[in-house]
């Protein structure tokens, strides 16, 4: 079976540096924040071409600290997708605000007319919203110019989900760059993953940075005095010192991700009624993952190729307002966001990570074209 992703084959491809870099740890008796987690902070803030970044446990928090950084809390609305990992939504109301949902666009991401919509929409005399959440999903840029002027206009915080874009750029300019902050996940499976749960925020706002860094552990500046209500929510060293290996693979990851990705493209061109990733102008995706729309035949291919050996998933199965945790409790039913639920019938994702063969991209596209055509 060929399988839909392999965090083990990113850690068999740089064993030797990444166990040194265990033993490093191990043997030098810092098991808590300390110089493995700051030299990780200020590798990835280079890499980012970002002033600041402050690792965290978890990519779900490191959207809750952005959030709280930014002064978003309770009686806040934070207005993102629903087309998301549901880490997204459940980040907006850990840190006691309330998510908004819009639909997305052809990429699948936030459709800026489904923000301006709601922003024109706002029940009258409610507490306005504060914030928007873009998600740069699949590892495909947002609309970003046209969400970034909404949210200027608006007067509304802008806050970007890379937790799937690591090293994504439009127009040139690197996710993360519109917004006052961006959170990233590292969890195995993301372009850049841990060996385990991790996150990181940057920013190039020295307050907002501070912020997060007194937020992440108890909200300390001076030790065991909390200056502000925080959390505990730090990155082992141990992972700090397996990114920093992998952090050095990135752009060659990347780049592989890309190749796959043109393979993927150039292979299934011409497969009547599947629809292939589309880039939007200006973009240079970092294909977190290579998502193609099957419409009403996504269980029969994803069945088909099973049998044939060639594993997939669903991202997502269910939109987050339909989920049994928040259908009912987010003004949003069924048929509430189109483009969103027409999606979560419709994508599958397939076999892409780094350490993929060219042979077995090749054995994938020759049982998506056997699958589709019989």
């Amino acid at each position: 079976m060929i399988p839909q992703t392999n965090p083990k084959a990113a850690y068999l491809a740089q064993r030797d540096a990444i166990d040194a870099a265990i033993r490093r740890v191990l043997e030098n008796g810092w098991y808590i924040q300390g110089e493995e987690v700051a030299a990780f902070e200020r590798d990835f803030a280079a890499y980012a071409d970002a002033r600041h970044a402050v690792a965290c446990a978890s990519g779900t928090d490191a959207l809750i600290l952005a959030l709280r950084a930014l002064g978003i809390g309770p009686g806040d609305a934070v207005i993102t997708v629903s087309h998301t990992a549901v880490a997204t939504v459940a980040a907006i109301e850990l840190a006691g605000a309330t998510p908004v949902l819009v639909d997305t666009d052809e990429y699948w991401t936030m459709a800026p007319a489904a923000l301006e919509a709601v922003l024109k929409d706002w029940p009258a005399g409610a507490p306005g919203p504060k914030a928007v959440i873009p998600v740069h999903l699949y590892g495909q840029p947002a609309a970003m110019p046209e969400i970034a002027a909404i949210t200027e206009r608006h007067g509304l915080i802008l806050l970007e989900d890379n937790a799937q874009a690591h090293g994504a750029t439009l127009n040139g300019r690197m996710v993360g760059h519109w917004g006052k902050a961006a959170a990233y996940s590292l969890y195995p499976t993301k372009n850049l993953g841990a060996i385990g749960d991790g996150g990181i925020v940057t920013t190039d706002n020295d307050g907002v940075a501070d912020t997060l860094r007194a937020l992440r552990e108890y909200g300390w500046r001076e030790r065991y005095i909390s200056a502000i209500a925080g959390m505990n929510s730090r990155l082992d060293p141990l992972q700090a010192a397996i990114l920093r290996v992998k952090l050095g693979a990135l752009p060659a990851d990347t780049e592989r991700r890309r190749a796959i990705a043109a393979r993927y493209s150039a292979g299934l061109a011409g497969l009547s009624g599947l629809g292939l990733p589309k880039i939007r102008a200006g973009a240079a995706p970092v294909y977190h993952l290579y998502v193609i729309d099957a419409g009403s035949r996504r269980n029969e291919l994803q069945a088909k190729l099973k049998e044939r050996g060639v594993g997939t998933l669903i991202h997502y199965p269910v939109p987050v307002h339909l989920q049994p945790a928040y259908l009912g409790r987010i003004a949003l039913g069924p048929g509430g966001l189109p483009n969103t639920e027409r999606a979560a019938k419709s994508v599958l994702s397939l076999p892409l990570f780094p350490q993929l063969p060219d042979a077995d991209v090749d054995m994938v596209i020759a049982a998506v074209k056997a699958a589709w055509t019989s």
